[in-house]
């Protein structure tokens, strides 16, 4: 009767610069580790190529660094859960597919075209940056293949159904 109960072991309330930050569940899945890959090799190379003589192509990683900025915080926060009118996996994938590219493309550039040390390196680290947003987009791509894959599945079993149907009727 006396005992006083513990009060229940509740989480610490995060602070606001805490909350900005992946919870360690989605930055230990492969898709949060990826994505924390993309951004850091982003913004590496865009120092680089800011600090190279290559410095024309400082765009693609900046906006590269924001655009996987973004879907970190989204998917982390579960923004992306609150807007069901996006297709945020095909959004993820053409970002994807245009960062592999375009990375491959500049750091072939930067490498072969202009001489110094930032220029080399900005292009080592478009290679690797271009190494991880592909490997993303091949994954997403077996996501979004085995998705369509299943929904063909459960589509085709109802006209099965109505055909054997109909055949049973017409007996």
């Amino acid at each position: 009767m006396g005992d006083i109960e513990a009060p229940e072991s509740s989480p610490p309330p995060r602070t606001l610069l805490l909350s900005l930050l992946p919870t360690k569940e989605f930055a230990s899945s492969r898709k949060g580790m990826l994505l924390i890959a993309e951004v850091a090799l982003s913004l590496v190379s865009f120092v680089c190529f800011a600090a190279s003589t290559a410095a024309a192509f400082v765009t693609v990683p900046l906006l590269e660094f924001l655009a996987a900025l973004f879907l970190l915080f989204a998917y982390s926060t579960k923004f992306n859960e609150r807007f069901k009118g996006f297709l945020w996996p095909l959004m993820d994938f053409m970002r994807c597919v245009t960062a592999s590219i375009i990375f491959f493309i500049i750091s072939i550039i930067a490498v072969s075209k202009y001489g110094g040390d930032a220029s080399k390196a900005a292009g080592v680290f478009g290679f690797i940056a271009t190494i991880v947003f592909a490997l993303d987009f091949y994954l997403i791509f077996n996501e979004l293949a085995n998705f369509l894959k299943q929904g063909r599945e459960s589509n085709d079993e109802p006209s099965r159904q109505q055909d054997e149907f109909s055949d049973s009727d017409s007996d």
